[in-house]
């Protein structure tokens, strides 16, 4: 181009300075072409610096409006990467929810199976409470505050006494014992919760008994008038003994295979729950 240019005003000066003849109008002419032309080649050359420089196509100018409209093409050519970035974000709550919900699982419960860590499990006869044999720590069901722990008590064999009251759940204010063959490890007074390791049971013939006790945790509920006035002799299995039994039962204990499905003796006072359905949550 700048050639192009060069030659069109050398060629275009004669007719500009016409009427110039001879050898001085020619150098004239010549010294007038030569400045001409420096002028428009520098002119040319000048402007043709400033201009942006090409890509390697030789196509693109490289300016900041170019650099942002290949910005902008080269997110729009990616459309994966934003749908990812959309799923990931949508993934995000759902991932909080179901770890807040396992949370809420994790803090909701409120009964324990008492027994899960004894050795030799079994499961035998449901009298004023409900009969086992084995060995190993006996925890308490739920959170309760300890009001009785004796180990020679003269009215069960083996000697061992040991009642709580619970203070949460379905079956709160309500007093359990355990009885028989076990060795208190806490104190009267004593908070506990279903991670308190209340008692130890041994091999002493007798195995153990739990249910219900009386609210002054003097002895069994069964005893009461109000629960039919049954001792240790009998009819069994009592209505007292089978409530308690069945909460067991929804804790994960086994069942008796002598007499949970018998019909029960004696009655079952208005305060105790008649449902175990939802006994591990709160609510």
């Amino acid at each position: 181009m700048a050639a192009a240019v060069v030659a069109a005003v050398v060629v275009g000066v004669p007719a500009l300075r016409g009427g110039s003849a001879g050898p001085s109008g020619q150098g004239a002419v010549g010294q007038v072409t030569d400045s001409l032309s420096r002028s428009v080649i520098g002119s040319v050359g000048n402007a043709m610096s400033r201009r942006p420089l090409a890509n390697a196509a030789g196509s693109t100018p490289l300016g900041p409006a170019s650099a942002k409209a290949r910005a902008g093409k080269s997110a729009a050519a990616k459309p994966g990467a934003t749908k990812s970035a959309a799923k990931n974000s949508a993934k995000a709550p759902a991932a909080t929810a179901r770890h807040r919900a396992a949370a809420q699982n994790a803090v909701t419960a409120v009964y324990l199976n008492p027994l899960r860590k004894v050795s030799g499990l079994l499961a035998q006869r449901i009298d004023m409470g409900a009969d086992f044999g084995g060995t190993g720590p006996v925890y308490a069901i739920g959170d309760a505050v300890i009001t009785n722990a004796i180990g020679n008590s003269p009215g069960w064999p083996g000697g061992g006494w040991i009642t709580y009251q619970l203070t949460d759940g379905a079956a709160r204010g309500l007093v359990v014992y355990l009885a028989e063959d076990v060795t208190p490890t806490v104190q009267v007074g004593q908070q506990v919760t279903p991670h308190t390791v209340i008692a130890n049971m041994y091999n002493g013939g007798a195995g153990i008994e739990t249910g219900w006790a009386m609210p002054d945790s003097s002895s069994a509920e069964s005893q009461l008038p109000a629960a039919g006035s049954i001792s240790g002799n009998g009819p069994f299995p009592t209505a007292v003994g089978i409530n308690f039994e069945h909460m067991l039962e929804a804790l994960g204990v086994p069942a008796s295979p002598f007499n949970a499905n018998a019909a029960p003796y004696g009655i079952l006072p208005p305060n105790y729950p008649a449902s175990y359905a939802s006994l591990t949550t709160k609510g």
